[in-house]
């Protein structure tokens, strides 16, 4: 044990505004979905992604939801998820009736594998679960290659990650018909619980609206195109309260410091890991050619799943939170239940056993860091 304060894996910290505007929003009185903070966050982002539209929802579970809920899933419809991701990549198609076809990563970007994808795609497939994990762009040109001839099959982009990221110039959240984002208290750019929807299709977006607004034509009724508004198809309550956009706006408005310092914390793991990573027995971060990260997280590969074990318990002993991440979808049970056929999926099983994610938030020092690899590399010398 140790007398150093703990080093928490995550934190999230009031960066801005975020207090004001609560208190702004409460005495308003217009605390509900669709106010005035939203109108900010909604113009923020689309600015961001160059979408024609994004819905701020409830959390990036409940934009997944809404891009199945668009698709009009069949039965005997499938759609490819990676096995290496959280549940709701998948959960919010199956809740629709589809079928999943687990496919695997690739071992560098740990994003869904092109060749992996290929194998899995036939007729049933109606749309393909893009992750870019820790916000670094996953092969999206080899995923658009193996659907070239597929104009029907739709690109979802799991963005949970990924806010602020870009490759070649381009945001991620903007290769896909949708990119749903998350503002969960564990990510960059936190308001306890949001998410939202990017609506890249311009055709999209007054369906998006019905079903975002519990199935009716609210938005037009609104904007005049209507005298009333009434019950015109599925949907559900979406919307996020404008009181947690307006926390969420406080957040938004410091980006460029919040992404310098979570850059900070990433490149002081890297600059200490890699050049020793031969002899660790590591895998660090892999960043293609291209890539501007958005700085996420920080992972490393270990030798092997005892070896991981064995460190994660030695850290918590020096008070420096670890963890893991991703048990594979494809084999938990419910993975097995709602899949469309057992797959194969090694590269995902593999790095479930080994991966570590290091502490990572916006409040990590350079001396907290610093301790995390000391305390890191003498573990793995012990081992």
């Amino acid at each position: 044990m140790t007398d150093l304060p703990e080093i928490r894996f995550n934190q999230a910290g009031v960066e801005g505004a975020e207090l004001e505007y609560l208190r702004r929003s409460i005495e308003s009185g217009r605390t509900a979905s669709s106010g005035p903070f939203s109108a900010e966050v909604t113009e923020l982002l689309r600015a961001e992604t160059g979408a024609p539209e994004v819905l701020l929802t409830t959390s990036c579970t409940a934009a997944l939801e809404m891009s199945a809920l668009l698709l009009d899933l069949q039965p005997g419809d499938t759609v490819i998820v990676p096995s290496f991701t959280f549940t709701s990549s998948a959960l919010a198609f199956a809740r629709e009736g589809a079928e999943i076809l687990f496919c695997d990563i690739e071992p560098e970007t740990l994003g869904p594998d092109p060749r992996s994808v290929a194998a899995l795609l036939d007729e049933s497939v109606r749309a393909v679960v893009l992750v870019h994990y820790a916000g670094i762009r996953c092969d999206v040109e080899g995923i658009r290659e193996v659907l070239r001839d597929r104009p029907d099959v739709a690109i979802i982009e799991d963005n949970a990650h990924g806010l602020f990221g870009r490759w070649q110039g381009e945001p991620l959240g903007s290769f896909g018909r949708f990119a749903t984002l998350s503002f969960h208290e564990t990510k960059n750019f936190v308001c306890g619980e949001g998410g939202a929807l990017v609506l890249n299709d311009p055709a999209d977006v007054d369906r998006a609206w019905v079903v975002y607004d519990k199935g009716t034509d609210r938005r037009a009724f609104f904007r005049g195109q209507v005298d009333k508004y009434s019950w015109r198809d599925t949907g559900s309550s979406f919307g996020l309260a404008d009181t947690l956009a307006a926390y969420l706006l406080g957040q938004l408005e410091q980006r460029d410091a919040i992404q310098a310092k979570r850059r900070g914390v990433f490149e002081r793991y890297q600059a200490a890991l890699a050049p020793r990573a031969g002899e660790l027995g590591l895998r660090v971060p892999v960043i293609p050619d291209g890539c501007e990260p958005a700085w996420h997280l920080y992972h490393l590969v270990l030798p092997d799943h005892e070896t991981r074990t064995r460190v994660m318990a030695e850290l918590k002993a020096e008070g420096i939170q670890t963890t893991f991440h991703y048990v594979p979808l494809h084999s938990s049970a419910a993975g097995k239940r709602f899949a469309a056929r057992q797959t194969d999926c090694p590269v995902s099983a593999d790095v479930s056993d080994r991966l570590l994610r290091l502490p990572f938030h916006n409040g990590l020092s350079t001396e907290d860091t610093d301790r995390v690899v000391d305390a890191l590399v003498r573990s793995l010398g012990r081992g």
